[in-house]
């Protein structure tokens, strides 16, 4: 039998980047006749039936498989992929820095503080480093990573593909100029930013227009809030936060877009991008991190946020159909460079190597380490089914920011310099 080559995770989303390529792995691992499973702390109700519990990991674990850690930020489900004695390939998909977070939500501080910390104890464990874009790969050659290499994302658009869903979006299907934006109400994507720009384009170019915001805001009620105030504050019309919308409904509203209008400070690649490229949606995006090698020389890049030049760009796209179909052209031509990398023939390339190569020794854990992992265990069903008992037990660690639930792995990786 061959070795198998599993994935582990902290949470398997629906319908987001990181999402789709661990899915996308999957099949090709299967497609080549690997045995491969997707192990996770958490999934959304719509693919946890595609994951296994991550403490079922120990079980299926070998010497001779390789685990393709996704490293998003720190989790249990890390750590106990670090302990187990199965080769590891990381795949890093960056970590927003956590001064994005300051004043919005203090335990994401925490946790992008501590992962960014965390990911360096993995130096000595993994036996290959992979980014899922050039900026993401130097991110790991600068942290001293070695060897590196990129997975490129090549995204399926088959969530796009079908018959779209037009109950919601045929509200905003008129005469209007429609702005779309795709992907989570966070601080780093600078909603306020895309906001303020179209403001400036409704004010001096064109009143009749509205602005589309589709993603979730969901544990961020703060950041809401604040984007909820500016736009009262400045009486901006037209704004409309849509949430998370089904695969049917997100091709609805690309269907409807006029311009795809991005801000975003922090990106390790930005899928929805390319998404506008497929969907012929001319993109207009602020020059930062991944973004201008995501975009590839196609659309427009902008690299300063002064509102009114962002909305005479904006103008220039939306008004004049010569441009806009120049625009368009290049996205295709962008998107089919992209669409023509082997990304199957790349990570089976990047897995043969690895099992082809002398195994790395394994960095030492704790010798307590499997006793944390049951007193973790044990907490965290405490907390879950007697929260009352748990926060009598577990107060917050001033330090750490979190209830003893955490502690014990925390603990480990801080004593003994080991996950």
């Amino acid at each position: 039998m061959p070795p198998a080559i599993h994935q582990v995770l902290a949470t398997l989303g629906y319908g987001d980047a990181i999402g789709h390529e661990v899915l996308g792995i999957q099949r090709v691992l299967r497609g080549a006749g690997y045995e491969s499973e997707i192990f996770v702390e958490s999934a959304d109700p719509r693919v946890e039936d595609l994951t296994v519990d991550f403490r079922d990991l120990p079980d299926a674990s070998h010497p001779d498989n390789i685990l393709i850690h996704h490293f998003s930020i720190g989790s249990r489900a890390s750590r106990v992929a670090y302990a187990l004695p199965d080769r590891m390939v990381l795949v890093y998909h960056n970590i927003t820095p956590p001064q994005y977070f300051l004043g919005v939500h203090p335990l994401l501080v925490h946790l992008c503080y501590n992962g960014r910390r965390e990911l360096a104890l993995y130096r000595p464990r993994v036996e290959l480093a992979l980014g899922d874009s050039e900026y993401n790969r130097l991110e790991l050659e600068a942290a001293g990573f070695s060897p590196t290499g990129v997975l490129p994302v090549v995204p399926d658009f088959s969530h796009l593909a079908g018959p779209p869903n037009d109950m919601e979006a045929r509200a905003f299907d008129d005469s209007w100029v429609n702005i779309m934006f795709v992907g989570r109400m966070i601080p780093n994507k600078k909603i306020e930013d895309v906001i303020r720009f179209f403001h400036a384009y409704k004010r001096w170019f064109n009143p009749r227009s509205r602005l589309l915001l589709v993603g979730s805001h969901g544990g961020f009620e703060n950041y809401f809030a604040m984007l909820q105030q500016m736009i009262a504050r400045l009486g901006i019309a037209d704004v409309h936060f849509l949430g998370h919308v089904a695969n049917e409904e997100l091709t609805a509203y690309y269907h409807l877009a006029d311009a795809f209008l991005c801000a975003s400070e922090h990106e390790g690649f930005c899928v929805p991008l390319v998404e506008a490229f497929h969907m012929g949606v001319p993109v207009l995006a602020y020059a930062a991190a991944a973004v201008p090698a995501t975009m590839d020389g196609a659309g427009i890049l902008y690299d300063r946020k002064d509102p009114i030049h962002v909305a005479a760009l904006l103008n220039a796209v939306i008004s004049d159909g010569a441009l806009h179909d120049r625009i368009v052209d290049g996205q295709d031509a962008a998107l089919a460079r992209l669409q023509g990398k082997d990304f199957a023939g790349t990570l089976l390339g990047f897995m043969d190597g690895v099992l082809r190569g002398p195994r790395r020794p394994h960095p030492p854990v704790a010798f307590d380490f499997w006793d944390q992992v049951k007193l973790a265990d044990a907490m965290e069903e405490i907390r879950l089914y007697r929260p009352a008992a748990f926060h009598a037990v577990a107060p917050e660690d001033p330090e750490l920011g979190a209830g003893l639930a955490s502690w014990p792995l925390e603990r480990s990786g801080k004593a003994e310099g080991t996950a």
